[in-house]
């Protein structure tokens, strides 16, 4: 079995539309017992049962690490994605039975902080909404940043300032306010970590200027779980197992491993974790890569693809599977 797809059996107790986007599902355990303990930051796996299609995708826990009696996720939907989310939106209702993994944690806060720095774009709130109930049930200083497009849109943002108040700072891009980013960044005590998740855009942005300011890597965090991107479909060799795939054009080429019978490991299965690295035996073509864990040297080598999110084009590839 895969690394992170130990699996929990759960119902739908509560589905609660949020916003004109989002909508917040609740899962409880089917045998009733409380759920594996989490800390802030940790995500789940959810399994999507489409029909003859089997979609999973990663989803932040939200709720507070102190309650297991039921692990909640938001999800956005988008109209011009792969299917996944319209399907939670559309299709998951109270009482479905579903399946999801163990939660596993690549956001996690660095409890030797003094200070926690958070900077939320969008729904990448979710992570946050966990991670500060952490903080305020034992004591810890955090300080919370976040942009929406409108007060509208802005997901928890009331609940959180009712909770936080001077602690949580909101944005609006419709009224045209911008996090002062560089003054942020430079008026931190020391000790201070800083964690960003949100658009990828926005990642990008805040880890670039931290680094100009000289944070050190060490205390800066981000999470952005990379969708798969459609493509021209493609054949793949895996020389471990002897099997020739093909890559269906809305198929990520994770999926079509798996569909062919082979079970590589994977943690987030959004191009984040490393676990479902793997390595080239032999390519003729161009790799379209959509990870955030190699680096810009392994991309160009072409010698290693994250199959969760990247892609191929050209006439041969040949994997180590």
């Amino acid at each position: 079995m895969s690394t992170g797809t130990t699996k929990l059996d759960v119902v739908v107790s509560d589905v609660v539309p949020v916003n004109d986007l989002v909508t917040r599902f609740h899962f409880r355990r089917r045998d009733a017992e409380l759920l594996p303990t989490f800390s802030g930051g940790a995500h789940v796996v959810v399994e999507m049962r489409d029909g003859d299609r089997t979609r999973l995708n990663p989803y932040s826990l939200m709720g507070s690490p102190l309650n297991t009696s039921e692990y909640t996720i938001s999800v956005r939907r988008d109209d011009v994605g792969r299917g996944g989310s319209l399907f939670m939106h559309r299709s998951v209702k109270p009482g479905l039975e579903m399946v999801i993994s163990y939660p596993v944690n690549l956001f996690s806060l660095d409890l030797r902080a003094r200070k926690h720095l958070m900077l939320a774009g969008g729904i990448g709130i979710t992570p946050f909404m966990a991670q500060t109930a952490q903080l305020a049930g034992s004591g810890g200083n955090f300080e919370l940043h976040y942009t929406c497009r409108t007060a509208s849109l802005g997901t928890y943002a009331d609940i959180l300032q009712q909770r936080y108040d001077r602690r949580v700072k909101l944005y609006h891009d419709d009224r045209d306010e911008r996090i002062d980013l560089d003054r942020l960044l430079s008026t931190q005590p020391l000790g201070t970590h800083l964690y960003v998740c949100g658009p990828a855009g926005m990642i990008n942005w805040v880890r670039d200027r931290a680094a100009a300011l000289g944070w050190p890597s060490e205390t800066v965090h981000f999470e952005h779980f990379a969708a798969p991107q459609p493509g021209a479909p493609f054949d793949v060799a895996l020389a471990v197992s002897g099997k020739t795939i093909r890559v269906g054009s809305q198929q990520s080429l994770l999926e079509a491993i798996e569909a062919a019978g082979v079970d590589p490991p994977y943690l987030c299965r959004g191009g984040v974790c490393g676990q479902c690295e793997t390595n080239v035996i032999s390519s003729d073509g161009k790799f379209i890569h959509n990870d955030h864990w190699l680096s810009e040297e392994d991309h160009r080598s072409g010698c290693k693809i994250m199959p969760c999110v990247s892609r191929f084009e050209g006439k041969s590839l040949v994997l180590e599977r």
